[in-house]
């Protein structure tokens, strides 16, 4: 596929509710810049999430608590200009939802209206419940994060998988409901296991229709209706993968043989050596 032209239909919300319905699984990949957004999009992927994860894989810290939500927005612009025919979720960041509800609907708010994004993602609990629905009711596409959350890293004390016993998992399936009820048009669920996936998949239904909502599993199992991952991770550009997204193909050792490549290139003095492409110009 080759990249998006004016007259091309743009993947939509509704694209993604029918392909839950019809069973068609979807991929979705984290992005964070134009260029590499176009490339994705050129092969084959529609559907995109602007993550947090941008503070480490971007900004090179060990948690996703530290990126701003400007910087989200900016990254988020970038690559919705670089696949304008997906449909591309931002992530809100720490802090920029947990502070009052009137702070969380001005930054959702920016994320369409500067980032062009099409969905926003929440970290949540059933107390959101309220602003999932304020957030709903403003005409703002939340998709309700669940499960493992990663931006609790601090108050958790680590990374973990949950829903591991009864009890967690009863709690997950009632926070799916409780978001759906109160207007989350997706699910992101994370790092759980594919029994309970499999509940939420269940009981994931639009209000008054019957119909799915759409299920998007984070390492969660086969029953999702998609499936996400980062992108540093399935290309072997991380110093560490979790065991759901291990690498499909080595960018690292090409793009260090390259690099070594120009390296070479200039130390030996090789590099222009017979001129630069500028010449001067008669007066």
């Amino acid at each position: 596929m080759t990249q998006s032209s004016p007259d091309e239909k743009r993947v939509s919300l509704r694209d993604i509710r029918h392909w839950a319905r019809d069973g068609k699984k979807f991929p979705m990949i984290t992005c964070y810049d134009a260029t590499t957004a176009r490339h994705i999009y050129e092969g084959g992927c529609r559907v995109f999430l602007v993550g947090d994860t941008a503070a480490q894989m971007i900004l090179g810290h060990d948690s996703t608590l530290p990126v701003p939500v400007d910087f989200m927005i900016q990254l988020t612009a970038a690559v919705r200009r670089g696949a304008p025919g997906a449909i591309v979720m931002g992530d809100m960041p720490f802090g920029s939802y947990q502070c009052g509800d009137d702070i969380a609907m001005k930054n959702a708010c920016s994320f369409l209206a500067e980032g062009g994004a099409d969905l926003i993602k929440l970290e949540v609990d059933r107390s959101h419940a309220i602003l999932v629905e304020r957030m709903s009711h403003a005409g703002i596409p939340v998709v309700a994060h669940i499960g493992s959350r990663p931006q609790t890293v601090r108050a958790m004390g680590g990374f973990h998988s949950t829903g591991r016993t009864k009890r967690v998992a009863d709690i997950l399936i009632e926070t799916a409901e409780t978001m759906i009820a109160h207007g989350a048009v997706a699910l992101l669920v994370e790092a759980v296991p594919d029994e309970v996936t499999e509940r939420i998949v269940a009981v994931a239904k639009q209000p008054g229709s019957g119909r799915p909502v759409p299920v998007i599993g984070c390492g969660a199992g086969p029953a999702a209706h998609g499936h996400v991952v980062v992108f540093h991770d399935i290309f072997n550009l991380s110093s560490w993968q979790p065991p759901f997204a291990k690498p499909i193909y080595d960018m690292a050792t090409p793009i260090r043989d390259a690099a070594a490549k120009w390296v070479e290139l200039v130390e030996s003095g090789r590099y222009l050596k017979d001129g630069g492409p500028y010449t001067m110009m008669e007066e």
